[in-house]
C-alpha cells in the first residue's frame, strides 16, 4: 500500500468477539499498519483489535491518547497535533463497531473538521445500521435514542413517546440497554406498548450469538425468552 495521506482515519473495529476477517475489509488492516498515533476510547480493547488485526504490528511503537465519557473536552485541544503540525496520518478507534457514531470520537472528528483537516471514514460494521437492516422496518427515516431512562416511569414515559414517533411520523426508533438489562427492558416493553406495535430485537450481531428477530408486541408476550441476557443488542419500534 502507498504511503497514507495526513488524514484522520475512522477505523471500525469487530463487534464482539469475531474475527476480523468476518466484518472487515483488508484495506483497513493496511491503513492500520500505517498509523503510529491512535485516539481512543479504550487504550486496552484498541490494543486488542490492532492485534487481532495484525499480531505483528509493534505495539510499543504507537502512541494512544484515550477519549471517553470520562474525557474533559476542554483539555483536547491538541489532541491532533500528530496531524495538524506533523502531517502525519491519525486514527480514530471506538471499542465497538464504527468510531464516532455514538461514540466520544466524534469529538476528534468535529474539530478535525473544523480545522479543516481530511478525515477518512472506513469500512465496517455498524450494530445500528444492520438493525435496520434485517428488521423489516422503514429504512428511510429513523432515529437512534442512545439510552432509555432508568427510572420505571420515566422509561415508560419515554417508550410512549417512541411509539408515538413511530406512528405520526413514520418512522423506525431504535435505542440500546445495558446488556445485563435486557431481559428488562423487552419485559417493559411489552407491558407498555400496544399490542400490534411492532418491535425488533438484533442482538449479538457478526458473533456467533447473533439472534435478530421481529414481532409484535402480542407475540413477544407468548414466545420464549430470548437468548439476549448479557449479549449487545438495539432494540426498534415500527408501528403496526
Amino acid at each position: 500500500m502507498e504511503k497514507l495521506k495526513a488524514a484522520l482515519y475512522l477505523i471500525p473495529v469487530t463487534l464482539g468477539d469475531t474475527t476480523y476477517e468476518r466484518s472487515l475489509p483488508e484495506f483497513n488492516r493496511s491503513v492500520l499498519r500505517g498509523i503510529k498515533h491512535f485516539i481512543v476510547e479504550d487504550r486496552r480493547s484498541a490494543i486488542r483489535f490492532i492485534k487481532l488485526a495484525d499480531p505483528e504490528i509493534d505495539i510499543d511503537s504507537l502512541s494512544f491518547t484515550e477519549l471517553n465519557e470520562h474525557t474533559d473536552l476542554k483539555t483536547i485541544s491538541s489532541i491532533l497535533d500528530p496531524l495538524e503540525k506533523k502531517k502525519l496520518p491519525m486514527g480514530v478507534i471506538s471499542e465497538a463497531g464504527c468510531p464516532a457514531v455514538a461514540d466520544p470520537g466524534a469529538a476528534a472528528v468535529e474539530m478535525a473538521q473544523k480545522k479543516n483537516l481530511a478525515v477518512v471514514p472506513l469500512v465496517g460494521p455498524s450494530s445500528m445500521i444492520m438493525a435496520v437492516m434485517a428488521s423489516g422496518f422503514n429504512g428511510q427515516s429513523f432515529a437512534f435514542n442512545g439510552y432509555l431512562p432508568v427510572k420505571p416511569g420515566d422509561r415508560t414515559s419515554k417508550l410512549h413517546q417512541l411509539e408515538n414517533r413511530a406512528m405520526k411520523e413514520d418512522q423506525t426508533q431504535l435505542f440500546i440497554e445495558a446488556p445485563y438489562r435486557n431481559l428488562k427492558m423487552l419485559e417493559t416493553i411489552t407491558q407498555s406498548l400496544r399490542k400490534d406495535t411492532r418491535v425488533c430485537i438484533a442482538a449479538g450481531m457478526t458473533t456467533k450469538d447473533e439472534y435478530i428477530k421481529t414481532l409484535t408486541v402480542e407475540q413477544w408476550k407468548k414466545v420464549k425468552e430470548p437468548p439476549i441476557h448479557k449479549v449487545p443488542a438495539i432494540f426498534l419500534i415500527y408501528h403496526a
